[in-house]
């Protein structure tokens, strides 16, 4: 049988971009995760694994570090332990292996999971450049990336989703998320999208762009850690993550404003850039399913 030669560079396509994403043993935890018997803490209709299988997910990631770093003490924990510069990919494999696991994995998988970044975190403590005290097993600390990554997942998935939810399952989709936050030792984790809007605003008054979060920004967006030939399609990732972020955090960061023409070009950006991603990982989909 002949192969489509477009269907074979779409599988190859797909397989680098799923590995760059899930890491080298991405094969082998992806048939772990999704094969492996046993209960999980989601059903399969859950609103959480609507939002976390989209391609969405890829915008909404990029505007979850651009927010999270504006909390002082979350950026000193990130920029004095977790080498993210060093080895960014590694964090990112690290990082979607856990969102996948916690979310689509056995329950047994998934508190294993959070035990073991549990551990890592209990042994994180610094000072920050102002001389403050920071532990990345801080509920409260937790309640910030919690909320900050939930917000920003959800906002990519209402703009950007195959499937956006309705309120109703969008509050479905915090409420179940909650779970992981309160799993990782956060307190005080909203349930509902309206309590979620709140939770943002009630950091407002402790975020700022320190140093260590304007080099973030900058090595996130003007010298991202990918080939020449991939930096359009980051880019086309990127500039809706920037353009979704509330003018607060944009102008926080130093980025230009995003009027009306640019936020309209990067709606359409962040539209294409889904669509192909969501395109090239059915493809590597199919032929793995092709290959089993």
């Amino acid at each position: 049988m002949t192969v489509d030669p477009v269907r074979r560079l779409r599988a190859r396509a797909g397989t680098a971009l799923f590995l760059r994403v899930a890491g080298p043993h991405g094969e082998r935890s992806r048939h772990r995760i999704h094969h492996r018997p046993g209960p999980r803490w989601f059903a399969p209709d859950a609103a959480i694994r609507q939002v976390h299988g989209d391609a969405s997910m890829f915008v909404g990631g990029l505007r979850s570090l651009l927010l999270q770093s504006l909390h002082p003490a979350a950026m000193a924990a990130v920029a004095e332990h977790s080498g993210y510069r060093a080895d960014p990919w590694g964090r990112l494999s690290r990082t979607s292996t856990f969102l996948a696991v916690t979310v689509f994995g056995t329950a047994e998988d998934a508190q294993a999971a959070v035990d073991a970044v549990r551990t890592i975190h209990g042994r994180i403590r610094g000072v920050t450049a102002d001389g403050i005290a920071y532990a990345a097993d801080d509920p409260d600390l937790l309640r910030w990336v919690h909320v900050a990554e939930i917000e920003s997942f959800l906002d990519a998935h209402q703009r950007y989703g195959t499937d956006p939810l309705t309120p109703a399952r969008a509050d479905e989709y915090v409420a179940q998320a909650a779970r992981i936050g309160r799993a990782m030792g956060a307190v005080d984790v909203p349930e509902t999208v309206a309590d979620l809007h709140a939770a943002i605003a009630s950091y407002r008054p402790v975020l700022r762009a320190t140093p260590a979060a304007l080099d973030a920004a900058a090595f996130l967006l003007r010298e991202p850690p990918v080939p020449p030939a991939l930096r359009l399609g980051y880019t086309a990732l990127a500039q809706p993550a920037v353009a979704s972020l509330p003018a607060w955090a944009v102008d926080g960061l130093g980025l230009a404003p995003v009027g009306r023409a640019r936020g309209t070009a990067a709606h359409w950006a962040g539209r294409q850039a889904t669509r192909t991603v969501r395109w090239l990982l059915a493809g590597q989909d199919t032929a793995a399913a092709q290959a089993a």
